[in-house]
């Protein structure tokens, strides 16, 4: 699945620093999920479902992520998803969040 790009596809995927700022349980998801409220600085604030479960809230509370900020919103249950939350997939499926450089600036895009 390592299809090349070209850099104009790349450039494409507006990817932003953010931080959770509020962590809820999602009991209605298909499949265990958070919500998570995460600030983008000036840019504001974006909601997301994330299956991150294996992270406790407080693990997950003030914690720097990197998001892809420009996909269409998604109505997933309840919520309206505006993000995708990124993390390495391990094989079992384990979501492991990214987490740029603590000096990195909220809403500073990633490239």
């Amino acid at each position: 699945m390592n299809q090349t790009i070209e850099w104009n596809d790349f450039t494409k995927v507006d990817m932003r620093v953010g931080k959770i700022i509020d962590v809820k349980d999602f009991p209605e998801a298909r499949k265990p999920a958070y919500i998570l409220t995460v600030d983008f600085g000036p840019l504001g604030i974006r909601k997301t479902s994330a299956q991150v479960t294996n992270y406790k809230h407080e693990e997950l509370q003030n914690r720097e992520v990197v998001a892809v900020f420009n996909f269409p919103a998604k109505q997933i249950g309840s919520i309206m998803s505006e993000i995708l939350v990124l993390g390495g997939v391990e094989k079992n499926g384990t979501v492991r969040l990214l987490k740029p450089d603590p000096s990195c600036e909220l809403g500073s895009r990633v490239g």
